[in-house]
């Protein structure tokens, strides 16, 4: 396992600037680093997805009982943070032409899958944060849930796009509200 250089690896920029999508299949030299390292990618992915998927489902159902449900799909964003700083520290690659300088070396950078982890769920645990947010203002502005579905949907999927919904969502339900 390879420890961090903090002096040379671009990789703890906090601020990414692609969403990657799904993991690279694994070659046969990264199984091999796998095996040595005790990570599979694969099983980590899998985890953290799920467990994004567990606090979407709380804001969902948030109707039901609104603060516990936007409390659990917070705490799923905390448990997020705790393996983005573990895999932050402990499991990032170093890539020769890796950074944030041009789009070949960000897609350098993405070319290791602790990397492309470390990028997935900071996407996972800022999209479900998002989303907690849009089910908290909605609340407290009286959108109706059943309108705010959509956009955790689309925050989910895309989530600029579903941020954007939802702000005009509340913009329109406001200017008929009142």
């Amino acid at each position: 396992m390879n420890s961090p250089n903090y002096r040379n690896n671009q990789a703890f920029h906090w601020q990414l600037q692609t969403r990657p999508l799904a993991l690279p299949a694994p070659s046969g030299q990264d199984r091999a680093k796998q095996r040595e390292s005790g990570m599979n990618w694969e099983s980590v992915y899998s985890a953290l997805s799920a467990l994004a998927f567990a606090g979407w489902a709380a804001l969902t159902f948030a109707p039901l009982k609104r603060r516990v449900l936007i409390t659990v799909a917070r705490a799923v964003v905390l448990l997020l943070a705790l393996a983005y700083l573990y895999m932050l520290l402990f499991t990032t690659e170093s890539v020769q032409g890796g950074g944030f300088g041009t789009l070949a070396a960000v897609q350098a950078l993405f070319s290791k899958a602790p990397n492309v982890m470390l990028g997935w769920t900071h996407y996972l645990a800022f999209d479900l944060f998002i989303g907690s947010w849009e089910v908290e203002d909605a609340g407290k502005r009286g959108v109706p849930h059943w309108l705010v579905i959509p956009c955790l949907f689309c925050t989910l999927m895309v989530g600029p796009v579903g941020l954007l919904l939802y702000f005009v969502l509340r913009t329109v339900h406001g200017r008929f509200a009142a």
